[in-house]
This record gives structure tokens, sequence and C-alpha cells, in this order.
């Protein structure tokens, strides 16, 4: 059984710990989106370190449609925010990319933005005095579902052993809004939800990284491969030693 409120105090506690060996007057700096993950990071740090030490970033491309979201959650918790959008910053350099005759793929327009936010966040860190925070959970971790250099990176990582079940029950400990923690996962560039993109349910993902158990054999197939696939995200990058040769 999932302890939510032992949890939640855990990672409080461990915030803690890190900003007083990191920056005892630093900030956290977060990058609001309006999903679960985002607010339910913030609200942690806000626990931990009280909310003038906690620095929302909204980051829409052009126009978000669920930007209210964000909105709503910096209110809730009564935090310093800003709004920055990188639709010009997205724009330049895929228009840099069009004069260099080479291919605007999928590929380029899903990690792009993220990047970018990315940039903004170490920027907003770097003026205000801050660390930023990762917001990545376990579930979305292990299939990959992250832009490396993108939303993969961070500071510091509250919810990267925890899956996206458990996630939500933290959220209601925190006492967060109905509205933030159960809102369906979308990528916000396919049309898709996450779980139409995957191809199974995030229980379906969550169950076999706490039990081992998938009943259906080919989900079970397709969550390893799309670990493996991806596991350059997560793990150290490879670098020649000299000591040990070829």
């Amino acid at each position: 059984m999932f302890d939510s409120k032992k949890v939640k105090n855990e990672i409080v506690q461990w915030i803690q710990n890190y900003f007083a060996e990191n920056g005892k007057d630093s900030k956290a700096v977060i990058g609001i989106s309006g999903g679960k993950d985002s607010s339910i990071v913030a609200a942690l740090c806000v626990e931990a370190l009280g909310k003038e030490r906690v620095f929302g970033v909204l980051l829409p491309q052009g126009e978000q449609y669920d930007i209210a979201l964000a909105y709503q959650l910096v209110e809730h918790l009564g935090i310093p925010h800003t709004t920055m959008n990188i639709h010009p910053i997205v724009e330049s350099l895929y228009h840099g990319l069009e004069e260099a005759d080479l291919e605007l793929n999928h590929v380029v327009k899903t990690n792009t933005p993220a990047r970018i936010r990315m940039a903004f966040l170490y920027a907003v860190a770097a003026s205000v005095g801050g660390r930023v925070a990762n917001t990545c959970n376990l579930s979305e971790k292990w299939i990959g579902w992250s832009t490396k250099f993108g939303d993969a990176v961070g500071d510091f990582s509250p919810l990267s052993d925890i899956t996206v079940t458990e996630v939500v029950f933290i959220g209601d400990e925190l006492g967060l809004p109905h509205s933030l923690l159960y809102k369906v996962p979308e990528d916000g560039l396919t049309g898709k939800t996450d779980e139409e993109n995957f191809g199974f349910t995030y229980a379906t993902l969550d169950r076999y990284l706490r039990t081992g158990v998938c009943e259906d054999p080919k989900v079970k197939a397709r969550i390893d491969k799309m670990h493996l696939a991806t596991s350059h995200k997560t793990e150290t990058m490879p670098y020649y030693n000299l000591s040990g040769g070829i």
C-alpha cells in the first residue's frame, strides 16, 4: 500500500536537505505547464521552502489552449511567477534550419520546444538565483517520454522515482485542485493523449513497474522495447576512458 502522506513528507524533507546543501538562499525554479507533475513539484517546493522561494515560469508556445490551468496553479499556491512566450525563439530556430535547407521533421518539432523551454528556465534561474526543478515522474522516465536536454534535465528531481498513479495520490495529499490532478495527460503536439500514443494505459505501466506483472504479452514487449530504446536519455553519457583503452 502506497503511503502518500509518508512519501509526501519524505520528499519535502529531501527538498529541504537538497537546498541546505546546494543553495541555502536560492529559489526553486519550476516550469509550470498546468499538468499534474509541475503542479505537484511546485506544491512540494512551497511546503519545503515557503512560497517566496518558489518561482514559477509559464512558457507557452504561441497560444496555449489550457494555460488557464497554469495560472490557476500559481494563484492557488500564491507563488511569484512570470510568463515568457517561446514562440519567436522556436520559429527563429526553425527558420535557420530551413535556410540551411534542412528538414523540419517530426523529431525536430517534437523536441525543439522542450529544449528551448529548458534554456529559458536556466536563464531565469541564473537571474533569480535558483535551481531548476525536473518534473518528470518514473512512469514517463521509464519509457523515455521526455526530451533529452529538455524536460528530462534539471538540478533536482522530486518525482523521478514516483509513478503517475502515486503522483496523483501525493497531489491529493497536498490538497491541489481536482482540475490540475486529473487533467488527461497529452503532449500538446500530436493531438493525442499520452495513452493513445503509448498504446497502453498509465495504470498498466505503473502496475508493471511496481509488481512486474503485465497480463498482455504484447504490451509488456512494447514497454520493454520503449525502455531499452530510450535508455540513452537517462544513462550517463558514454565517454572514452583513457586508462581503460578501447
